[in-house]
């Protein structure tokens, strides 16, 4: 499992036309919720684009390079935050009143949404590939415009991209390399 998660685990570019089951993405959503986020705010939502009605309005959002690897893909996910995601803090953090920590603190509410939503696509990133499918995470895409397109009322921000589904092996890019222990981590 280490490996499908870590070392095999690569950031794919093409994909088999297989589509990604209703029920795969609910199992997806119902493991990586129990990921940590601050304060168990849970600010990441995940929009799910997959008919080609949809991918023709994501299409003109994307930067040239990403063009080719979203229209292909069976799923792609808006991984996005909820600007108002204090409003749930009495469902997720009932033992205290966490919501008066975050009522009117644009910065906080900006800080803690972009940390655990991205968190949160991570733990996403990591159920898909454990129940098999493959991952390509990317930026590459205009924000803003994406916003404006998907999510009308303003109150989800999109963070980052993620194509998932089955990936052909042979369109895979040759590994990079990674950082050594040395060169990353400090010891105190």
């Amino acid at each position: 499992m280490l490996d499908r998660l870590f070392r095999q685990a690569r950031s794919h570019n093409g994909w088999t036309d297989r589509p990604v089951a209703d029920e795969t993405l609910h199992a997806i959503y119902d493991l990586m919720k129990w990921g940590p986020t601050a304060a168990n705010s849970t600010p990441g939502r995940f929009a799910f684009v997959r008919s080609a009605a949809a991918k023709e309005r994501l299409k003109p959002l994307l930067s040239p390079g990403n063009v080719d690897k979203v229209m292909q893909a069976p799923c792609t996910v808006i991984i996005a935050w909820d600007s108002a995601f204090y409003e749930l803090m009495p469902k997720l953090f009932p033992s205290r009143d966490m919501k008066a920590s975050f009522v009117g603190r644009d910065d906080v509410i900006l800080d803690t949404a972009t940390r655990s939503s991205t968190l949160q696509g991570a733990y996403f990133i990591m159920a898909a590939r454990a129940l098999g499918l493959d991952c390509g995470p990317m930026s590459g895409f205009n924000r803003a415009a994406t916003d404006a397109e998907f999510f009308p009322d303003g109150r989800w921000k999109s963070n980052f991209l993620c194509n998932i589904g089955y990936g052909k092996q042979e369109e895979l890019f040759p590994r990079n390399p990674r950082l050594d222990y040395e060169e990353a981590c400090l010891e105190f």
